[in-house]
């Protein structure tokens, strides 16, 4: 069985029934009778590759999801209601817990035996809610399919990928072995996966995590459906790998003409890719419409808060972004009236009534569920939009950023932390009883960078280039295997256990999960006091207070514990312990990833006011390039265990001069759709090489568009001569023998 729940043909599904194979009228070649009818549909002036038809060929109404029963029950989703038309792209979007992959879950048939679902789910005419197993197997994999958020734990693992592809052709077309076989490999080729024969008898594990989402998408479209429901497709890969998938997605939706609901919490991911868009809250639609309209002229507080709570690539300076304010309700426990009512700034007395119904506003087609819509005016940032709702129209002017004191030139300040020429090299080994080396893994092979006193730099790259290799290196405090680190002032190699303790205390450091790195069976206070009382400060209870107010947390809180607390309140946590000993350094190791986008601009803005107040310096490691370009002061651009480029983060992202940020830069998605629509994006072609084989010479040419495009000498300088960080301009480093200032924006 597949993970979809599907059965072989002839083979008893789940409920008992047996599934018989497709009639020989839908079996076909690669793209079949549908495909044909679609390339001969007429396509949709100004969004290419979306065919127009007025039947949709997906219509959810009014769909309901409860889990359990009696005073325990939990309604995650509230009547809900979209419709997809073949060649269309509906975004579905919202904070974790919102709904939105329940919703699709539902969809598929997927929810398990406790959830009780009603309401009505068509597919091309068909009821399919409630329908028995042997008829949603029928229609699963070939009329509509799934991509998954997760494809590891997607695929099975005991299974090579080509056979796993090969079943899902045979399971609704009446085709011989041989036939789905090659028929994967023309997938498995159409996804652009490299060398598909080869690659068709790999494992899952073989693979990287961008191609076995590509793998996902080519079992997703093996037998030309109506409908493809993308569940978080992008979530977990590099922007550079993201940017591969949905250029996949696109080329799907042009070779099968089907219908795409993408579910994601990326709103620069749905700008670029969405017709319409469908923003869900507390298990309810709140605002659909055009993808334009509702980025351009939002009329719910809620999606406002969204926008404005973004990180924006393209703006520079120090714009402070727009936190939504409080968490997201629990399901079983909504408040009365509008949902959003206890968090939303336009909040008045007749929310808290009756929740809102979803009605149409401007455009036809655009609906929003609040009743102060007909007040938030179109035009402005979200923010301005929002202000001037709350003021009558009054428009007080764009929100300033907060004045950072005047500090010296940069050359005049200390260094906190000064790395040269670092190197970590890890032995390959292989056998069990008799272990032999048989390579080296060159994790970090050479980096070099510093933090001065008052700074952020931005340490970046795609998993895999050494960013955090680098990060433990540092707060080690111990000899490198290469080259040497320097923290306040202190080579760490020449450090004792007293010295050690004592830059510990004034370098700190803030890890990616807060769960994981917080005791859970310590309370808040605990967590709090325990490097108060390591460092012998006296009595821990008024500093414990002091750091709970700093971070915009309730002192009265101190008793609970870490899981009592929401993700971006046990982040805070985290920050408040790392500033409890008034550090001067403070390593941040991813620490919004894991956030939500309206919590994750909460945090941002306190890292950024404590740096301001306490004057710190922080070494931010992040793969977000958006954040980081709004955080940081510098940027270090990490590629296969090297630095490509570094230097003041607006002219490295305004002019990029290594070919490796360009395609970093171009590969997130902004939350403009006009712009993201318009903008030249440039594709890296592969993976990230192993670290234990690195490419000779330059360790970028193998994806390198420009080392395409130069001539037999230039390739043989970047096959055989390795580039080191060169001046280029003032304070600005770039690793390129061909280096050149581009704009990606």
């Amino acid at each position: 069985m597949s993970e979809r729940g599907e059965c072989p043909a002839g083979a008893p599904s789940r409920d008992g029934h047996v599934l018989r194979p497709e009639p020989p009228e839908r079996a076909g070649g690669a793209r079949g009778p549908r495909a044909s009818e679609r390339a001969e549909r007429e396509r949709r002036p100004g969004r290419p590759g979306a065919a127009v038809r007025a039947e949709p060929v997906l219509r959810v109404s009014d769909l309901d999801v409860t889990f359990g029963s009696g005073t325990g029950a939990v309604r995650a989703v509230r009547g809900v209601s979209y419709e997809v038309r073949p060649g269309e792209v509906l975004g579905i979007v919202g904070e974790s817990g919102s709904g939105k992959s329940v919703t699709s879950l539902a969809v598929m048939g997927l929810l398990p035996p406790h959830a009780r679902v009603t309401g009505s789910v068509r597919l091309t005419g068909h009821e399919i809610l409630g329908a028995p197993e042997k008829t949603l197997a029928a229609f699963r994999g070939k009329t509509i399919s799934m991509v998954f958020q997760d494809p590891l734990s997607a695929l099975t693992p005991v299974y090579r990928v080509g056979d796993q592809i090969a079943e899902a052709v045979r399971i609704h077309r009446r085709v011989s072995g041989e036939q789905a076989a090659r028929r994967a490999v023309d997938l498995l080729d159409l996804v652009g996966i490299p060398d598909p024969a080869r690659r068709a008898r790999a494992f899952p594990h073989e693979f990287s995590g961008g191609m076995r989402q590509r793998v996902m998408i080519a079992m997703a479209i093996a037998n030309d459906p109506d409908v493809i429901i993308c569940d978080e497709p992008t979530t977990a890969l590099d922007v550079t790998i993201q940017a591969q998938v949905l250029e996949v997605l696109k080329r799907a939706r042009r070779e099968t003409g089907a219908a795409i609901v993408m579910i994601t919490h990326d709103l620069g991911v749905v700008a670029g890719i969405a017709d319409r868009v469908l923003v869900m809250y507390a298990g309810r639609a709140v605002e659909v419409g055009p993808v334009d309209e509702v980025y351009y002229r939002s009329r719910m507080p809620y999606t406002l808060g969204l926008l404005g709570s973004i990180p924006r690539l393209d703006v520079g300076g120090r714009r402070p972004l727009v936190p939504i304010g409080g968490n997201p309700p629990s399901p079983a426990a909504l408040p009365p009236g509008c949902p959003f009512e206890p968090r939303c700034p336009m909040a008045v007395p007749r929310c808290a009534e009756a929740e809102p119904p979803l009605e149409e506003v401007d455009a036809p087609g655009h609906l929003a569920a609040c009743v102060r819509a007909g007040e938030i005016e179109a035009g402005g940032s979200p923010p301005a939009r929002v202000q001037r709702a709350e003021t009558g129209g009054r428009t007080a002017g764009p929100a300033a950023a907060p004045e950072r004191p005047a500090r010296p030139a940069r050359d005049g300040r200390e260094v906190v932390l000064a790395v040269k020429d670092l190197v970590k090299h890890h032995p390959l080994m292989k056998g069990t009883l008799f272990r032999r080396r048989v390579g080296t893994v060159r994790a970090v092979d050479g980096v070099s960078f510093d933090v001065r006193e008052g700074e952020t730099l931005g340490l970046v790259g795609e998993s895999g280039c050494g960013k955090t290799t680098a990060l433990m290196e540092i707060l080690e405090l111990a000899r490198p295997q290469g080259g040497t680190i320097t923290v306040l002032g202190r080579d760490t190699s020449a450090l004792g256990a007293r010295e050690r303790m004592a830059v510990r205390r004034d370098m700190q450091v803030v890890f990616q999960d807060p769960l994981a790195s917080l005791d859970p069976r310590m309370t808040v206070y605990d967590i709090l006091a325990e490097p108060l009382r390591t460092h012998g400060t006296g009595d821990p209870g008024p500093r414990i207070r002091d750091l709970l107010r700093l971070v915009g947390l309730d002192p009265g809180h101190a008793a609970r514990y870490p899981q009592d607390f929401s993700g971006g309140q046990r982040q805070r946590v985290g920050i408040a312990r790392a500033l409890a000993l008034e550090p001067r350094l403070v390593v941040l190791d991813e620490p919004v990833s894991a956030l939500d986008v309206s919590i994750q601009a909460g945090v941002i803005n306190l890292l950024e006011g404590l740096k301001s107040r306490l004057g710190l310096s922080y070494l931010f490691v992040a793969h977000d390039l958006a954040v980081v370009r709004h955080i940081a002061d510098r940027v270090a651009v990490m590629y296969l265990g090297r630095i490509a480029e570094t230097g003041p983060v607006d002219r490295v992202y305004d002019s990029p001069a290594h070919p490796y940020t360009r395609a970093l830069l171009s590969a997130i998605p902004l939350p403009d759709p006009e712009r993201e629509r318009a903008r030249r994006r440039v594709l890296l072609e592969g993976d990230l090489p192993s670290p234990a084989d690195p490419p000779s010479g330059c360790r970028f040419r193998t994806r390198c568009p420009l080392f395409k495009t130069l001539d037999e000498s230039g390739r043989r300088r970047c096959a055989d001569e390795e580039p080191q960080v060169r001046p280029f301009g003032e304070d600005h480093g770039v690793s390129c023998h061909f280096a050149e200032r581009l704009n990606v924006v």
